[in-house]
């Protein structure tokens, strides 16, 4: 049935006639309507089942009830699946209009973004993983149940992911360190005022996180069989140029472990002094110079500690997009319904940092 939701603007929600009256249908799921499909042919048929002299004939009204209770079973058992929804966009409210009431919350942003598919995407990736360590260190507590479950489910997705594939651990390892810091200290204030769900709930994901840490801990890297050329093989202004391009300083310390020529590249001191200009200004620098013993400035010791004081710029392949005409969020590839003459003079990019703020009041 086509309904117009309470702000004209929006293309309206999907409404179900129930016994009890009309309800909304927000959560979507492909595994549950292919489901429904299936029950759907089957409960206009009749089912015979039995021998011949006990032989009984369902009506076509005990099948819909039966095909009913299975969707609800089917939907209620689907707890390692994220909550789906059609629109991979939402409406980002912050007050009560005449047109909307109520506003949005970071658990709902959390369930409606598709951030499960997200982290098959190599562009988004990291993003993800930020995003996670963000709400891992200040904004767990402000998840709603739902979001909680889908938060450790996608989680463990990425560990999974990072297992098999070797993607990054050290970005994993940090989120995982990060989020059980964070529950340790929930967990000593006697969770039920704090966190949503029985306290023994989170016992049990503060031990699969430490599962994971130890997992992780053990990951040994897989060696490529290569006979072709190999990173050692590329002439020396390629490999320099080829440092140069990273913008993460354990980045440059890591591949300067493969090789000596690499170590040698990886300790240049203009490489490092290119770093800090990219991440701090001149005046941040200037502040803590550090001298080394020929009288130099150290700038890779000066990297790290202005680390410690001042906040990196971060760079991802891909990120969400907030449209300041509509005053909705939404991965760029999967769009929304905007109504703007130029919609791409309306983006702005949104970083994980940006994703908190967005939803705090």
């Amino acid at each position: 049935m086509p309904f117009l939701g309470q702000d004209w603007r929006s293309p309206g929600w999907r409404w179900v006639k129930t016994e009890d009256g009309w309800k909304r249908c927000e959560p979507f799921s492909p595994a549950l309507e292919d489901g429904n499909n299936q029950l759907n042919d089957i409960s206009h048929t009749v089912i015979i089942t039995g021998d011949d002299e006990n032989e009984k004939v369902y009506s076509t009204e005990d099948c819909e009830f039966a095909a009913k209770k299975r969707k609800k079973d089917h939907f209620r058992n689907n707890t390692d699946s994220q909550c789906f929804y059609r629109e991979k966009w939402i409406y980002v409210h912050k007050e009560s209009t005449r047109e909307r009431h109520g506003y949005c919350t970071l658990g709902e942003a959390f369930n409606r973004l598709d951030f499960l598919s997200a982290i098959q995407d190599i562009r988004r990736f990291n993003y993800v993983v930020k995003l996670l360590q963000l709400i891992a260190k200040s904004q767990l507590t402000s998840l709603s149940g739902a979001a909680q479950k889908n938060y450790f489910n996608i989680l463990d997705k990425i560990v999974q992911k990072v297992m098999e594939d070797q993607y990054n651990p050290r970005l994993i390892k940090d989120l995982l360190q990060d989020l059980s810091s964070t529950l340790c200290i929930l967990i000593r204030r006697v969770g039920k005022s704090v966190l949503v769900g029985n306290i023994n709930i989170w016992i049990c994901r503060l031990e699969t996180i430490l599962l994971w840490q130890q997992q992780l801990k053990n990951l040994q890297m897989n060696k490529q069989v290569n006979n072709g050329l190999t990173l050692s093989d590329l002439p020396l202004h390629m490999l320099n140029n080829i440092l140069y391009r990273f913008s993460d300083g354990w980045d440059i310390i890591t591949l300067g472990q493969v090789t000596p020529t690499l170590y040698m590249l990886s300790e240049d001191r203009q490489l490092w002094k290119k770093l800090c200009q990219y991440h701090f200004a001149e005046k941040q620098f200037c502040r803590h110079l550090i001298p080394s013993e020929k009288g130099h400035i150290d700038w890779k010791l000066m990297y790290f500690a202005l680390q410690k004081y001042y906040p990196i710029k971060e760079q991802y392949g891909d990120t969400l997009h907030f449209c300041r005409h509509c005053s909705i969020l939404f991965w760029k590839d999967t769009g929304h319904p905007c109504t703007a003459s130029d919609p791409n003079t309306c983006l702005m990019p949104v970083s994980p940092q940006h994703f908190i703020d967005l939803f705090k009041f």
